[in-house]
């Protein structure tokens, strides 16, 4: 394939990828965005390996084809309720794959016409293996805390910021002399800043409590895509600098929205020092509280009798596979003449708009699940919540 072909194949690649994140955007177009990515990474696989970047074709369609299956097996096992713990083994994979590309590019030991390109290679491996690395031990204690496996009790550690910054100047120091090191010391220099990015990874999602973890999951998200950009760089590969431009900063946005809701600060997320913030009670008591106690019987009175409910789904929804539940329940009320709606707050759940999925997967009307900020002048006048 010429490289004219190859180009105009990335862009159109491209195109689609940016119309899946258009889709992605509205539950109603959510399915075309879906098919717009699949149709777009179809088609990157397809001209990468007719590329004449590509010659051990043995050997790539043997690695594709145990990714394929994996993949159906993988996807075909996990339910919606799962799906949170299926994204940060994703995230992982990708940070995995930045790492051993780094490395793979530093053994291969490439010449340059100039010493400045030398050195921007470098930088590019340095900073791929290390965001990389963070990306893969970050994402598997994310599936471990969201599988249970890990105590979402986060890990407060004294000096953990200072052992966190140990670790990021640590890390600047040896990418430092890694460039002007000879090729044997540079591989160790190497190693050891990949085993460096691993503990911060580890250090700074373990630092963070199981009810955090919708940003967790979107900062890794972020991590992801930057490491896919960083491999870009070291490929010479356009379409991967891209995508992983897309999913990066998206990936930062959402944080930062998700953050803002959570009235935490985005800093503090990036740092892994927020699940320890301790929050204030309103109220000048600090007494006793009474609980209330109420039935199942007296809800469905209290539902039946009321003009406006607003349903605000959390975590507990998704633990008890209730979303068909509250659909049918939904169902009733509306037959009943009665408005319903559902409020869906940015943090509600273990991953960003886990709730949207659950509420899908019901067949909730995308019309009456609303975001918080659409319904929060609405709760003075609604009779139950």
């Amino acid at each position: 394939m010429s490289e004219g072909m190859l180009i105009a194949s990335y862009i159109g690649a491209s195109i689609l990828f940016i119309l899946s994140l258009g889709g992605l955007s509205h539950q109603e177009t959510a399915q075309r965005g879906n098919l717009y990515g699949v149709i777009g990474m179809t088609l990157a696989i397809l001209v990468t390996i007719l590329s004449d970047q590509v010659s051990a074709y043995g050997l790539l369609l043997t690695m594709v084809i145990t990714g394929l299956v994996i993949g159906k097996w993988l996807a075909s096992r996990v339910e919606m309720t799962q799906m949170p713990e299926l994204i940060a083994v994703l995230h992982s994979f990708v940070g995995m794959a930045a790492v051993l590309v780094g490395l793979s590019s530093s053994l291969s030991g490439a010449e340059f016409a100039t010493h400045a390109e030398k050195i921007i290679h470098e930088v590019e491996i340095f900073l791929g293996i290390f965001i990389g690395g963070v990306t893969f031990t970050g994402s598997i204690v994310a599936f471990g805390k969201l599988r249970g496996s890990i105590s979402s009790t986060p890990l407060m550690l004294p000096g953990r910021h200072l052992l966190n910054l140990s670790l990021i100047i640590s890390s600047v120091v040896l990418g430092v002399f890694f460039i002007s090191a000879s090729p044997d010391t540079a591989l160790i220099l190497l190693l050891i800043m990949t085993v460096l990015s691993f503990i911060l990874g580890f250090h700074l999602v373990m630092a963070i409590g199981g009810a955090d973890m919708p940003v967790v999951i979107s900062m890794l998200n972020s991590y992801s895509g930057w490491a896919a950009a960083a491999t870009g760089f070291m490929l010479s590969n356009d379409l991967l600098i891209i995508v992983g431009a897309l999913v990066g900063s998206s990936g930062a946005i959402l944080s930062y929205i998700m953050c803002r809701a959570m009235n935490r600060s985005f800093v503090s997320v990036i740092l892994g020092g927020f699940g320890a913030k301790k929050v204030s009670s309103t109220s000048a008591d600090d007494g006793p509280k009474e609980h209330i106690v109420i039935h199942a019987e007296e809800v469905a009175d209290i539902l039946t009798h009321a003009d406006s409910v607003i349903i605000v789904p959390g975590y507990g929804m998704a633990v008890a596979q209730a979303q068909n539940t509250v659909s049918e329940i939904t169902r009733y009320l509306k037959d009943k003449g009665i408005k319903v709606r559902f409020g869906i707050h940015p943090v509600a759940g273990r991953l960003p708009g886990h709730m949207n999925v659950l509420l899908a997967e019901a067949r909730v009307p995308y019309d009456i699940v609303l975001e918080m900020d659409e319904l929060n002048d609405d709760f003075p006048d609604t009779d139950v919540v």
